[in-house]
Order: structure tokens, then C-alpha cells, then sequence
């Protein structure tokens, strides 16, 4: 093996374990620029290389600006403070209820406005319910992470990593459902049961208001409510004609923003300053590191292992790459983890179960680990700015009850 492969490989591994460790509470995108960096200058990688990797993410980048832009736009505006008070009154003084009425909003979406938008929209709003209602708000936090990737692969658009998988190739919308109709309705139903019986004693000590003060929704509010809607019917329209997401998505979240803000006369640069930028230098970190494994020829090898797996055993090749793959997200998050599998798919003509496997451990395996997916890590951030600390072994030791039945399900359903 070459030297330049073994330091680029030490580098990447380095890096990877800086954005999951988080050393010195230093934030996840730092270690990902840092590893990027370094294997530019030490001539590992050629810059050009890196920016191809950096240019892979425009999609990408695009689409979480809309949704960042908007979602902010929204906590200013009061929005989350109005659902989160209608919220308190259906589950009318039930902690079961309301924990269920959050897992069926964060399904809705999920599946049309992604796994990111339940990060970034629906986080902040589960906090204000929990708060005005009394609640403890972690057990109702939870619920927005774990459906965040359970339902990631009902519809192309609820999942960025779906764009990096299939690139290209994505199949038409009434294919998309055939393949993942059955896995994610599986995926979300088992997901949903061990989650509430792993909350089962914190929601049954629970005592919560059946009624709170309900605010009034302003102008800005209304708009922002609606921008979010038009973006869903985007998002699906986009979807159904084989478009790329980033663009619309983006176009909306701006144009909400700037329509609102000049109504109300208001300076967007509350919500620039509201918006976590680092994730786009995260994202981008993590897209050069994942060219750089390209350079230095796993793909190859993957394809090629992958390849006599297929030869033998079409179903075993199928669960064996989705289970690796549900575990590797975990290691180097499903963005990477999805671009190589996404490359080694295209490469190899792969039937549509082992496809189907890919993807499905790219989008439910993040559920294992606090940095997965780039969901569970906008809702980390969403958590810090409430002043709320998930470390990463709590959410592993759920995460290993909660992930393993719903993966195991829903690849039994698409390699049926």
C-alpha cells in the first residue's frame, strides 16, 4: 500500500473521529476543514481535487440554505411559539399524546420538507411545546432525531443523502415509492414502538398543562407559515419531475425571507446571525475527505468487492451492504458514507435490492449515533442553543435499542 495512501487514510480517520469526539467542545465543521485542509497541503489531494469535492455539495449547500433561512425566520416570527401552544391543546394534558402528535408532525415533515428541515423546523418548535406545557423537554427531543432518519427514504426529497446516492439515477417518483413504500412505513412503525417503550417511565412520571397562554400569529408569521408550505409543494413537484432540490428550495427560503422582513420593515441580520452557518463548511469539509478516499482507489475496491458478493447471492449481498453501510454512517456520517456508496453503485449496474439496502443503511443507520447524519447534527445544534447537552454515549446506548429493529425491518421489506 502506498505511503500517500496510508497518511491520506490516518488523516480522514483523524478528522472523522474530531467531528464525532468533538475535542475541546470544538465544533464538528473545524475538524472537518482541518482534515480537508491538511490533506491539501501536504499534497495528498490536489486543490483541484478539492474543490471538485467541495463543487459535489452545491446541492446540498443550497438546499440547507433555504431551509436554515426559513427556519430562523420562523423562531423569530413567533411561529414555533404558536404551533408549539396548539400542540399543548390536542394532547390535552397527556404526555402519551403529545409524544405522539411530535412523532406524526415530525413524519409529515420529514417526508415532505426532509430530515433536515424535522432538524432545523421542527426541533425548536418541540422545545417551546415542551416548555410552555411543563414538560421535561428531552424525551420529546428525541422523537425529532430518530424520525428524522426513519422516514428519510419515504419520498426522494426527504433526504439530502438521497440526491448524493442516486445523483443522476434517481429513479421516477412512482419507481421511488414501489422500492421504499413498504421499508419506511416499516421503518417508522418500529421506530416509533421502541422509542415510546424506552420512554415509557420518563412519560408516565410525566404531569404536563393542558392549556397555555396561546399567542396571536403575526403577519410575519402567516408568511413565514405559508413560505414553508409552498417549499413542500416545491420540494414534491421537484421530485415528481426529476429536478434537483437545492435551488428551489433555496429560491423560496430567500424570497420568504426578503418578503417578510421588507412587509415588516424589519433587518435581515437577526436572521443571518441566527443561521449556523458552520454547517456548510462541515458538509463541504466532509465531501473533500470523501475525494480523497476516491484518489486513493476504495472505491475500486469496494466496487469490486461488492461485485463477487453480488456474483454469489443477491439477497446476502444485499443485507450484508446494508448493514455495513447503516454502520459505516456511523463512522464517517451519511453524506460521505453516502457519496462512495452512491459511486460504487453507479459503477458496479447493481440490482435494485442491493441498491435499495444501500440506501436504506445510509439514511436509517445514522440512527445509532449522534453524528450519523447531518440531521442528528443540525439537531445538536438546535439543542446547544437551547442550552441542552446530548453526549454522544446517551444517545448510543438509545440509538442501539431503537436502530437495529427498524433496520432490520425495513431491509427485510425491500429485499423481500
Amino acid at each position: 500500500m502506498p505511503s500517500d495512501a496510508i497518511w491520506a487514510w490516518s488523516i480522514i480517520v483523524a478528522a472523522t473521529a474530531g467531528v464525532i469526539i468533538r475535542p475541546f467542545r470544538l465544533p464538528e465543521a473545524i475538524w472537518a476543514v482541518i482534515g480537508a485542509g491538511a490533506l491539501v497541503l501536504l499534497g495528498l489531494l490536489p486543490w483541484q481535487d478539492a474543490l471538485l469535492g467541495i463543487g459535489k455539495g452545491v446541492d446540498v449547500y443550497l438546499f440547507l440554505i433555504g431551509m436554515m433561512l426559513i427556519a430562523e425566520l420562523a423562531r423569530l416570527e413567533g411561529l414555533f411559539d404558536y404551533l408549539a401552544a396548539l400542540a399543548v391543546e390536542y394532547a390535552d394534558g397527556s404526555p402519551q399524546r403529545l409524544f405522539l402528535l411530535i412523532y406524526l408532525v415530525g413524519t409529515l415533515v420529514t417526508v415532505l420538507l426532509s430530515n433536515d428541515a424535522t432538524a432545523i423546523v421542527l426541533t425548536p418548535a418541540v422545545y417551546a411545546a415542551t416548555r410552555a406545557a411543563g414538560a421535561k423537554p428531552l424525551p420529546y427531543l428525541f422523537v425529532c432525531a430518530f424520525i428524522a432518519n426513519a422516514a428519510s427514504f419515504v419520498l426522494p426529497i426527504s433526504n439530502p443523502a438521497n440526491l448524493v446516492v442516486f445523483g443522476a439515477r434517481m429513479p421516477h417518483l412512482t419507481e421511488w415509492l414501489r422500492l421504499f413504500a413498504l421499508p419506511s412505513a416499516a421503518s417508522i412503525l418500529l421506530t416509533y414502538v421502541v422509542l415510546r417503550l424506552t420512554q415509557h417511565r420518563a412519560l408516565k412520571e410525566e404531569t404536563i398543562a393542558r392549556s397555555v397562554p396561546h399567542p396571536k400569529l403575526s403577519r410575519g408569521g402567516k408568511l413565514t407559515a405559508v413560505g414553508i408550505i409552498a417549499i413542500g409543494i416545491v420540494l414534491v413537484t421537484a421530485s415528481a419531475l426529476d429536478r434537483q432540490l437545492g435551488l428551489p428550495t433555496f429560491i423560496c427560503g430567500v424570497a420568504t425571507s426578503a418578503i417578510v422582513l421588507l412587509i415588516s420593515q424589519q433587518s435581515p441580520l437577526p436572521v443571518l446571525r441566527g443561521v449556523s452557518w458552520s454547517v456548510l463548511p462541515l458538509v463541504g469539509g466532509l465531501f473533500v475527505l470523501v475525494e480523497a478516499l476516491v484518489k486513493t482507489g476504495v472505491i475500486g475496491q469496494l466496487s469490486a468487492l461488492l461485485h463477487q458478493a453480488v456474483a454469489q447471492s443477491i439477497p446476502k449481498a444485499a443485507w450484508s451492504v446494508g448493514i455495513a453501510t447503516a454502520f459505516a454512517t456511523n463512522v464517517a456520517n451519511n453524506l460521505p458514507v453516502g457519496l462512495v456508496a452512491g459511486s460504487v453503485a453507479a459503477s458496479d449496474h447493481l440490482p435494485a435490492p442491493v441498491v435499495s439496502a444501500i440506501l436504506i443503511g445510509v439514511d436509517l443507520g445514522p440512527n445509532l449515533s449522534v453524528t450519523g447524519s447531518l440531521a442528528t447534527i443540525l439537531w445538536l445544534v438546535a439543542l446547544r442553543r437551547e442550552k441542552i447537552e446530548v453526549g454522544a454515549w446517551p444517545f448510543l446506548k438509545l440509538g442501539l435499542l431503537v436502530t437495529p429493529p427498524a433496520l432490520v425491518a425495513a431491509l427485510a421489506a425491500a429485499i423481500r
